[in-house]
């Protein structure tokens, strides 16, 4: 793009698009947000997080959960339908584009507290922070609420508090 340039101003212009675009992407994944939050609500599920993956053809991710039950197939096809138009007639991404709306699966973090209690009996991996340490724990999520989750620690057996402002990551460990 800037190849007839010196190397100086040719990365400078090249870090100024870049800064452009990924301005103009925060704003679009933004829009996105505020767009498909009463949308996913209405299904009766919440909004984890939105994600736009740069390809050929880029990828918009919806990432949606549900406190009580599962994510329906069939919600996530209605909320994607309504999304899809709205993006369209917007104008918000300015060439074709791939729309995802979906669980976000097991390999993904939990990032949302009302993740922890639906989650309740399952094994987990926490990373978190205590004082200036980073410690690991693996147990069984007992229970959880809006300021800490509760670890069965899987080598002693004893139960391990841990306030949400202190975790850093957590993976669910799945059953094979």
């Amino acid at each position: 793009m800037f190849r007839s340039l010196g190397s100086e101003c040719r990365e400078v212009l090249t870090f100024f698009y870049r800064y452009c675009q990924e301005k103009m992407n925060q704003n679009v994944i933004n829009t996105i947000k505020n767009v498909s939050g009463p949308l996913i609500e209405e299904e009766g599920m919440f909004l984890l997080d939105v994600e736009i993956k740069h390809q050929k053809t880029p990828e918009v991710w919806v990432l949606v959960d549900s406190v009580e039950n599962g994510v329906d197939l069939s919600a996530c096809s209605r909320i994607s339908r309504k999304l899809a138009s709205y993006i369209e007639e917007e104008n918000l991404i300015g060439s074709s584009y791939r729309l995802n709306v979906s669980s976000p699966g097991l390999s993904r973090p939990l990032s949302d507290v009302r993740q922890y209690g639906k989650n309740a009996g399952r094994v987990a991996k926490i990373k978190f922070k205590k004082g200036d340490d980073y410690l690991t724990l693996e147990g069984e999520i007992a229970e959880a609420d809006e300021t800490v989750v509760k670890i069965v620690d899987g080598e002693t057996g004893g139960e391990v508090e841990i306030p949400f402002d202190a975790v850093v990551e957590t993976k669910i460990i799945p059953k094979i």
